[in-house]
């Protein structure tokens, strides 16, 4: 598969809640053709702890071909633009 069909997708499911945002996401990229690489942050201390060596607000975040999309609202737009 090309590297512009794979994408990494860093998202947030705790014992106590599973982002909806990073569920959506996975969706999205699954359903636009994309080979997702899931990775999950189990611990609200790896949650911020990834915000803080990355320096983003939020997750989930997403990287298409190696190249940073951003969250949800971002990767929405970037896939309406293709």
């Amino acid at each position: 598969m090309n590297d512009d069909r794979k994408a990494t997708l860093v998202r947030m499911i705790l014992p106590d809640h599973t982002c909806p945002f990073g569920v959506r996401a996975k969706e999205l990229l699954e359903a636009s053709g994309y080979d997702v690489e899931d990775r999950i942050l189990r611990s609200r201390e790896e949650v911020e702890d990834y915000k803080e060596e990355q320096g983003v607000d939020t997750t989930p975040q997403v990287f298409i071909g190696g190249e940073w999309i951003g969250g949800s609202d971002d990767l929405e737009r970037y896939l309406a633009s293709r």
